[in-house]
């Protein structure tokens, strides 16, 4: 029976968060048929090892880091569910929330993905949606992830431009209509970049509040904390002159003057 969502877990040297996250999925698991399929970057931790542990759970190991996005989309291409899930191994899912999810995306055909709620391991709310990024967009961002009218803003139901990719459910004729993620992208604005061309052919994207799920934010970003502020600055240059072309010599500038 083809599954009615393919959970796809990307993994990079976190094994304590993926086997929490795995565990969060058994306990009790999606009431909707469903995959799951954890895609290994390579991870020198042992999570590919603990991953194979699981019962139902499908380990593919990339062979190196070939990034976020690009992990994604083999898991993509590996699975055969009607909905695609991409998860966080960083992410702890709360019973019913991925039924809840399906049940979102089933409300309205124009939808194309639908994002949760994210807390931290505290409760408090994360900015995980907003308009697309643009030198103005994205000041806008950072002010209003650091003030006091995040919760506020999380606990509206709205239709914004993008959603993370740390929770985002979309169809599958979606997903692959756009040719999945842009692999252009190492890490960063790959979900910012995907929701673009899923708006770009007239489809929707949904942020519920009615659905919470934890994210524990940043542990395999952690374990390098170089690497990942280049493959940041990189994201967000080939963001930029993918997006907005005549920006790029001011951001070249100013990455020079501020490494």
């Amino acid at each position: 029976m083809t599954p009615v969502v393919s959970i796809i877990i990307v993994s990079f040297n976190a094994h304590a968060d993926l086997e929490r996250c795995l565990e969060s999925l058994r306990t009790p698991p999606p009431a909707a048929a469903h995959e799951i399929v954890v895609v290994d970057n390579a991870s020198s931790d042992g999570s590919a090892d603990a991953a194979r542990r699981w019962p139902n759970v499908r380990v593919i190991e990339s062979g190196a880091n070939v990034g976020f996005a690009a992990a994604n989309n083999i898991g993509i291409r590996a699975t055969t569910g009607g909905n695609i899930l991409l998860l966080n191994s960083d992410t702890v899912v709360a019973p019913g929330s991925i039924d809840r999810l399906l049940e979102e995306l089933d409300r309205d055909a124009g939808v194309a993905v639908v994002a949760p709620r994210l807390v931290d391991g505290e409760g408090h709310a994360e900015l995980s949606f907003g308009r697309m990024i643009g030198p103005l967009a994205e000041w806008r961002q950072k002010r209003l992830a650091k003030s006091a009218a995040v919760e506020a803003l999380t606990r509206r139901r709205q239709s914004p431009d993008w959603v993370s990719g740390a929770c985002l459910l979309v169809r599958r004729a979606d997903a692959e209509a756009v040719g999945g993620l842009d692999e252009r992208y190492f890490m960063y604005t790959e979900d910012v970049d995907f929701c673009a061309a899923v708006r770009a052919r007239g489809r929707r994207i949904l942020f519920t509040p009615d659905v919470e799920i934890v994210h524990l934010r940043g542990r395999s970003a952690a374990s390098a904390p170089g690497a990942t502020r280049e493959h940041y600055r990189r994201s967000r240059l080939a963001f930029y002159e993918k997006h907005h072309p005549r920006w790029v010599p001011l951001l070249k500038l100013y990455v020079r003057m501020f490494p």
